[in-house]
């Protein structure tokens, strides 16, 4: 007579997996942190992938000039973190970066999500985040079709100054995503990737670095991370912005 299913890995009981390979993942996990609210900022959802039904979220400034001059709307995607097994577009960690970033930076931003491990095998994430790029290529080739999305308009958002920031592992996608779209590409064209972002990126690997050996992760805070990660990408925009970099 066989043993029950026993847990084999648990991951602060929010994921775990079973011996008999049935993996449970919490839908009720409570963050610390509520969800923030900006009135200046407006979002929404879209369907970007209907085989795998996954979603992005998109968040737009209302106000889209700046200074009295009006300026194209830079795009930013965000790829959230999550070790590749957690993390979702509505969890408070992304939506409320994403919120700060819009409107921070007055740029629009794209938070797309992508199928999770263990149930789906690297690189099932980033092929996603490859479908999710694809996805605004198409909205920068959309001319009055169905599909076009009304907040991708050409004259309102600059296809041209598109960056990738990623997070954790986020920012491993986002470096595959550099890979695969290399510089020079015409793959995504007219969208042009004008850098990206690795915040905190998760490589993995069996001997820890320096690096990860300290500071503590509790010497950092949302505000800390918030800042600096503001000041860096605004950096990279007015770059390209005012150099006009090819």
């Amino acid at each position: 007579m066989g043993s029950f299913p026993h847990i084999v890995e648990d991951c602060m009981g929010f994921l775990q997996v079973l011996s008999d390979g049935t993996i449970f993942r919490s839908k009720t996990i409570e963050f610390n942190m509520p969800l923030l609210h900006e009135k200046s900022v407006h979002f929404k959802d879209a369907l970007f992938d209907k085989n795998h039904d996954l979603h992005l979220r998109i968040y737009k400034p209302m106000m889209i000039s700046n200074n009295n001059n009006k300026k194209k709307l830079p795009i930013i995607i965000f790829i959230h973190g999550g070790g590749f097994c957690l993390g979702s577009r509505v969890w408070p960690t992304c939506h409320n970066t994403c919120l700060r970033l819009a409107s921070g930076l007055n740029a629009l931003i794209v938070a797309p999500d992508y199928r999770l491990a263990p149930e789906h095998r690297l690189p099932a994430a980033m092929d996603d985040v490859a479908s999710a790029m694809k996805w605004l290529q198409g909205q920068a080739l959309s001319s009055g079709s169905k599909n076009k999305d009304a907040w991708f308009n050409s004259e309102e958002v600059d296809f041209e100054q598109v960056f990738v920031l990623g997070d954790s592992s986020g920012g491993n996608i986002a470096h595959h995503m550099a890979v695969r779209f290399e510089l020079g590409s015409t793959e995504l064209g007219p969208v042009r990737v004008r850098g990206y972002v690795l915040l905190a990126p998760f490589f993995g690997g069996v001997v820890r670095t320096k690096s990860e050996e300290g500071p503590s992760e509790a010497l950092l805070n949302l505000d800390i991370l918030d800042r600096y990660s503001r000041l860096f990408i605004a950096s990279l925009i007015t770059l390209n912005l005012v150099t006009n970099t090819p």
